[in-house]
Order: C-alpha cells, then sequence, then structure tokens
C-alpha cells in the first residue's frame, strides 16, 4: 500500500470570516490563500491534507440589527472544529444600519461589539479562533495619566475570556498593551517592508538620492519608527516635538502650540514624514508647512492608518499648492472614495501579507519573517 506524504498539516481547516466592516479586504485575502496553496500544490507536488485546496475559505456571517438598535450574528454555515480567522476594521466609519427611523453611522464600539457576536454565535464549536483587528480597538487609550478608562486592555481581555486563541492587529499605539493579556498570543506587525517598496516603486528618487532625502518624526513617540526607516535607507532623520498646552482639553486633546524641529539643514531636501495614523492630519499639515519654512522641497508622508476623520478637502488643498506631493497610507482600515481617487494618494495593499499570515499560522508555522522586514527590504533595495 502506497503511503501518502502530508507534506504540511493544518492545526484545523481553515475558516476565515470577513465581517461586513472589511469585506473587500476579507475577500483579496480570500483570493490570496487559494492562489498560495494551489501554487504550492503544483509546485511542490505533493499531496495536502483534507480539504486544505478549496476555491473560498470564506464562511458568510450576517450581522442583523433590528430596529431599537440591538443585534445579533448568525453564522451560514458550519465551523465546527475548523481554524477560524475573523478579519474586522472598527474603524469602518461607512457602515450603517437604521434604528428608530434613522440611519446611523457605525463606531468602533458597535464593530467590536459584532466581533463579540460572531464568536458568540460559534459557540465554542470551532478549534481555535484568531481575531486580525488590523487597527486595534481604543488603542490610543492604552495608559492611564489621570482617572480615567482603559478600553483596550479591557477589550482585550473579554476577547481572552471568550476563547480567543491569538490576536493579530498592526502598527499597534503603544505594543505594551499585550501586558493586559499574557497568557494570549498578541502579535503587532509593522507594514514597513510594504510602505518602503510602494515608495521604491512610485518615488525611487526618494530611496536613491540619498544626500538630499530625510526622513522626519512628526513627535517622540514615532522617533523609534523614523530611525528604522532612516537606517534601512541610508538616510538622515530629524525630529520635530510638541509643544502642548496642558492647560486646555480641545476635541479630547491638549492642543498643540507650537511644532519644534531638531535635525540637520533642510533646505532643497526631500522629506518623508513617518507615523502609524493620521486622524485628522492636522499634524502633518501642520509639519509639512514648517518644513516649507525651513527650505524643504518635496515633502512625502507614508503612515499606516490613514483616517482623514476631518474629511480630505485640506490634503487637497495641500497637494494643489504644492505643500504635500504623496501620501501613502495601507488599506488595513477603511478609504472613502475621496481619498482613493485623489492624485496625491497611493495605497499600499497588505491582503497578501495577511494571507501569507493567516496560511502559516494554520499550519503552525514560523511567523518571524513577517513580523521583522529587515532581510526583505535588503533585498528590495539590493543591500
Amino acid at each position: 500500500m502506497e503511503t501518502k506524504h502530508l507534506s504540511r498539516i493544518p492545526f484545523g481547516q481553515l475558516a476565515i470570516i470577513a465581517l461586513d466592516n472589511c469585506r473587500e479586504l476579507g475577500e483579496k485575502v480570500n483570493r490570496h490563500v487559494v492562489e498560495r496553496r494551489k501554487r504550492a500544490l503544483s509546485e511542490q507536488e505533493q499531496d495536502f491534507y483534507l480539504d486544505e485546496i478549496k476555491d473560498s475559505y470564506l464562511v458568510p456571517v450576517n450581522n442583523v440589527r433590528f430596529a431599537n438598535g440591538e443585534g445579533k450574528a448568525v453564522l451560514q454555515q458550519t465551523v465546527r472544529g475548523k481554524d477560524i480567522y475573523i478579519i474586522s476594521d472598527v474603524g469602518n466609519y461607512s457602515c450603517t444600519y437604521k434604528m428608530f427611523g434613522i440611519t446611523t453611522h457605525m463606531g468602533p464600539d458597535e464593530h467590536f461589539q459584532d466581533i463579540k457576536r460572531t464568536i458568540s454565535a460559534i459557540g465554542g464549536k470551532d478549534r481555535r479562533i484568531t481575531v486580525i483587528m488590523p487597527f486595534l480597538y481604543a488603542g490610543r487609550q492604552h495608559k492611564r495619566r489621570s482617572r480615567e478608562s482603559l478600553d483596550c486592555a479591557i477589550a482585550l481581555q473579554e476577547l481572552e475570556r471568550l476563547g480567543v486563541a491569538n490576536i493579530i492587529t498592526f502598527d499597534a499605539h503603544d505594543p505594551r498593551v499585550q501586558n493586559a493579556v499574557p497568557l494570549i498570543d498578541f502579535q503587532t506587525i509593522h507594514p514597513t517592508y510594504d510602505i518602503i517598496k510602494a515608495i521604491y516603486y512610485h518615488e525611487n528618487s526618494l530611496i536613491t538620492d540619498k544626500e538630499n532625502t530625510m526622513i522626519i518624526s512628526p513627535d517622540t513617540g514615532a522617533m523609534d519608527r523614523a530611525i528604522y526607516y532612516a537606517s534601512m535607507l541610508g538616510i538622515d532623520v530629524g525630529l520635530f516635538y510638541k509643544r502642548r498646552d496642558y492647560t486646555k482639553v480641545v476635541n479630547g486633546k491638549n492642543p498643540i502650540v507650537q511644532h519644534e524641529y531638531m535635525g540637520a539643514d533642510l533646505t532643497g531636501k526631500n522629506v518623508i514624514i513617518v507615523d502609524d495614523m493620521a486622524a485628522s492630519g492636522d499634524s502633518i499639515i501642520e509639519i509639512a508647512k514648517e518644513l516649507k519654512r525651513r527650505n524643504a522641497a518635496n515633502i512625502y508622508a507614508a503612515v499606516t492608518f490613514g483616517l482623514f476623520t476631518e474629511g480630505v478637502e485640506e490634503f487637497n488643498e495641500c497637494y494643489k499648492e504644492g505643500l504635500i506631493k504623496r501620501f501613502f497610507s495601507t488599506n488595513l482600515t477603511y478609504i472613502p472614495e475621496a481619498v482613493r481617487s485623489a492624485e496625491w494618494f497611493v495605497e499600499v495593499d497588505l491582503s497578501r501579507l495577511i494571507a501569507t499570515l493567516i496560511d502559516r499560522l494554520n499550519h503552525d508555522e514560523s511567523i518571524t519573517s513577517l513580523l521583522t522586514a529587515t532581510e526583505k527590504i535588503k533585498e528590495l533595495l539590493g543591500q
């Protein structure tokens, strides 16, 4: 009797649940997983275990909303014994529902509640649950400065109590929040390689002309990121730090009095501002103005999450005035069409990275190479 060689034994049959708030990203991830496995089958000419090769791994879920605002999650097919990956974009404000006849936009709290509803619908029938939350829920409320809530820590503990084994996020505002759940796996992935690759193909001169390019950190919190970019690209780095008025609170924040600069002369330099997110984008615009005052040439911004909470009109004006030339951001959170179609915007697609992550975790393989991008960046740049 011939013995079949099982090349990669999965932890369980794969199931991907992409909630409504990230349907497009989930479908892209699914396609990449399908292509990845079919390609591996044809190249390796080895037998795959169970029903690993499918045309789709997506499990449809219906998040029902009642007229009074209550909701429930209904799975459309069985997930018993499966290795489940729930993908959710808690920052997608485009999702709406009717409550008392009024169209209501969903916020992070409601999206997070839908994650818990979905886990509840699974009802413990899974083999393992992994939550992929690219934009970490309440990630900006990660430490206590006064009598304030710690929403992110509490949310992670809720997921742990619901039986979640792994939590995957991207560019967490402060990864130390994982200390709230030390007994489960928490990974924060930095999309540095994909952003540098986008810059390499769209604005190659920024990387090749090292003498006339600088990386700028918009504040002290982003300095580690800026230093990593600068060291990998072999260019200089500068820093702005924010002087705030701590006697006032405006829109939940202490207003910035002035941006102070520390670094080399910027005259004639092309500048890349790097950060984890651009919420309203006001800080980036203010720093761009400060850079222009210091005679910088072209100004670029590269962030993981472009939220544009105040709309895109000001960025359109900045582009027309020559203040900001290009804005790089990932598709890990909702991008409105007005941003996608803008001449100044470059979307960095992370769906292939997430698909690779899911495929490796499903087979209990190492994801170390996905957590650090150093070797891939060196290969890209021919170092």
